[in-house]
């Protein structure tokens, strides 16, 4: 007889459960997307594939809430048709009753800790996978709408153009903005522009050629017919703590270098400190030609050589500095750069002009430089150019080596040593580029840290909190039997928002503080406490009656 009656109960919370969750899936899945879709500007097919990605995100907060309706609903109705007190008259506990619904609930815990802990990360990276497939049908998508598109994630990039045509990938009438703390720190412009997306494992990478394209800066203004920009795009969605796995956040406490963010900051001091070590070794070639004496100046060795492939380079340049992944060089005359064929020696053009830069591209761990050389004539010629592109050239080996101190031996980054060994470096005079970076970095590592062990806790408390709030439905919905159904489900909510308030709360005090607080740790398990006590006076009271 037991048995029967446990079935029935189940049943009947089995079935209001049911259509709870799939009402509030449908209404909160449509929520849940409408950021991508405003963002992203995806299409049909993508949002039907991204309300599926982001079920399991939907479901970790519906499936607790549906069970608390479902069984302040079921028990009340059962309390007020008087089949409850049929029960207890046959001598069957008021605990016995309560089994079914205690069975929902650490179904439902069981349910909410695997979905937050494994099976959310999983579809958040597959939401990522589906949206950088479709990441040139969403740039073209956005610019036939709105004629702009700001390249994700840090939106630093902002194109804009008159048409556009995927078929041959393709912009017309295009302008680039490139931001950097709020301010415009560059203009691309050119008549045509073709875009390539290169796909890695962990960054999509958009390469930008511009055809008849100028460029316009904060000091400088150049053009030619050729014209490249190579864009670095992060993750849309899964480089967040929120999203990871446990593991994965077990991985990056253990090295640093598996979180994205974390990685591309290394990987952006690495390239400065190469660039600020090359503009040391130019700065003492400087000051070594200002020290020759007259008779000598005339001899190649004042020449500051880059070897690259098909063709390298030597120069003359007055001065020397480096900022942003990037060298620039002046004189107090002219900066003269010589290219010449690397197998032949064969000299190809000698180049005068008042400026150049050198920057980095390609992997920032295996790096590249190109030389921008701005309005330089040839030697023996008035005529001027606008601009000149010298691509392929290599970084120094003394420049290589001395970094190469961060790296380990499988050619990985030691994150922590770039925190607090940079002024040691060769003697190296960090630059406010630098010390920037690396403040910048030391505060993302912090804030990973402290992310990860909040978002254990509340993965944890909100879980294991689903039980007492449960089992606090079940008893409102006996005790408020008299009244309207729904009443018990509104007073059993109070309780749930308390625990949700104190989760939010303690993650605020955890992020605020520093991962040795334990302020908000013990907030977020003070939550659960409370529930539970609510849990004791609540069924102590049923038990005296």
């Amino acid at each position: 007889m037991l048995f029967t009656l446990h079935k029935y109960i189940f049943q009947e919370l089995s079935r209001v459960f049911l259509l709870a969750v799939v009402a509030l899936t449908l209404m909160l899945s449509l929520g849940s997307i409408l950021q991508p879709v405003q963002e992203y500007g995806v299409g049909p097919r993508q949002v039907l594939h991204l309300m599926g990605y982001f079920l399991p995100i939907t479901l970790t907060f519906v499936l607790p809430m549906a069970a608390l309706f479902a069984c302040s609903l079921v028990y009340g109705r059962f309390a007020s048709d008087s089949e409850l007190d049929a029960c207890r008259a046959s001598g069957i506990s008021l605990i016995r009753l309560v089994y079914p619904g205690l069975a929902l609930a650490i179904m439902v815990t069981i349910a909410n800790l695997l979905l937050s802990f494994y099976v959310m990360p999983v579809f958040v990276q597959r939401a990522e996978k589906s949206l950088k497939s479709d990441a040139e049908k969403i740039l073209f998508r956005n610019i036939q709408r709105r004629r702009y598109y700001e390249l994700p994630p840090d939106n630093r990039y902002l194109i804009y153009a008159d048409r556009a045509n995927q078929q041959n990938s393709t912009l017309s009438g295009v302008v680039v903005t490139e931001m950097k703390d709020n301010e415009i720190k560059n203009i691309f412009t050119a008549e045509i522009a073709k875009i390539k997306f290169n796909p890695h494992e962990r960054f999509n990478e958009v390469q930008i050629l511009f055809y008849k394209s100028s460029q316009m800066g904060a000091e400088s203004e150049a053009g030619a017919e050729w014209g490249s920009l190579t864009v670095e795009l992060g993750s849309m969605i899964s480089d967040e703590i929120k999203f990871k796995k446990i593991d994965e956040m077990r991985r990056i406490e253990a090295d640093l270098m598996n979180f994205y963010p974390i990685e591309k900051l290394a990987r952006e001091i690495y390239a400065q400190i190469i660039i600020e070590l090359l503009a040391q070794d130019i700065n003492a070639g400087i000051t070594k030609r200002k020290e020759m004496s007259p008779e000598r100046k005339d001899d190649a060795g004042r020449f500051y050589e880059l070897l690259g492939m098909p063709n390298s380079i030597k120069f003359i340049a007055g001065q020397c500095s480096a900022q942003d992944e990037e060298l620039e060089l002046s004189g107090e005359d002219e900066v003269v750069v010589i290219e010449y064929d690397t197998e032949s020696k064969k000299i190809l053009r000698t180049l005068i002009c008042e400026k150049a830069l050198l920057h980095i591209e390609g992997d920032k761990l295996a790096p590249t430089l190109t030389m921008d050389i701005y309005n330089p004539r040839e030697k023996g010629s008035e005529e001027i150019t606008m601009r000149v592109i010298i691509r392929g050239l290599i970084p120094p080996q003394a420049a290589e080596v001395a970094a190469n101190e961060f790296k380990t031996e499988s050619g990985s980054l030691r994150v922590k040593k770039l925190t607090s060994a940079l002024s040691q470096l060769s003697g190296l005079q960090p630059s406010e580029s630098l010390r920037s970076l690396e403040s910048k970095l030391q505060r993302e590592i912090r804030r990973a840290l402290v992310r990860i062990k909040a978002e254990i806790h509340t993965r944890l408390v909100f879980g294991t909190g689903c039980i007492p709030m449960i089992l606090i439905g079940i008893g409102l919905g006996i005790i408020k039997k008299g009244g309207h159904l729904l009443s018990a489900f509104g007073a059993s909510c109070i309780p749930a928002a308390v625990l949700i308030v104190c989760i939010m709360s303690g993650k605020n005090l955890i992020k605020s503080h520093g991962s040795e607080n334990i302020s908000g740790v013990a907030l977020m398990w003070a939550g659960l406490a409370f529930l539970l006590f609510l849990v004791v006076v609540i069924y102590r009271r049923l038990l005296k009656n």
